[in-house]
């Protein structure tokens, strides 16, 4: 049986969205993650967004993590949800122990709860890179 996101992700690959927005509180680590690794496995012609509901500033262990895998993400940095385009196909919810931002606009709206890296350590931020890496590679046909 498999896992609820990976029925979510099957989904989205057959959609071939256009465009996708992350959301969490701070826009610091797994928003920070899901952009890079989604930008670095789209397609061409793919808008990828993240943003979050109080935006603080990438933590340097989710860039180091990036930065480990070979993943860009030079341009990082944290954004407020009125800093993205509101015309997006999907949003990505990756909120678990705290409450999601709302977003308001147009899109499918999916959640996809992972543990805040944060205080974890380095092992933490991984996971959670390796978590997304692997749910966006079904998304985008990388697997």
């Amino acid at each position: 049986m498999s896992a609820p996101w990976e029925e979510e992700a099957q989904a989205l690959r057959a959609q071939a969205p256009s465009s996708l927005l992350f959301l969490c509180v701070a826009n610091s680590a797994r928003s920070q993650l899901a952009e890079a690794i989604a930008r670095h496995l789209a397609p061409p012609g793919v808008s990828v967004q993240s943003a979050g509901s109080v935006p603080t500033a990438p933590r340097p262990e989710a860039l180091a993590v990036l930065h480990e895998a070979g993943i860009p993400h030079r341009s990082a940095r944290s954004k407020g949800l009125d800093e993205v385009d509101p015309a997006v196909e999907v949003v990505i919810t990756l909120c678990a122990e705290e409450v999601c931002p709302l977003w308001l606009g147009s899109g499918l709206r999916l959640h996809w709860g992972l543990p805040d890296p944060a205080g974890g350590g380095m092992d933490a931020f991984r996971a959670t890179r390796d978590e997304l890496l692997r749910r966006l590679a079904v998304v985008f046909g990388a697997t």
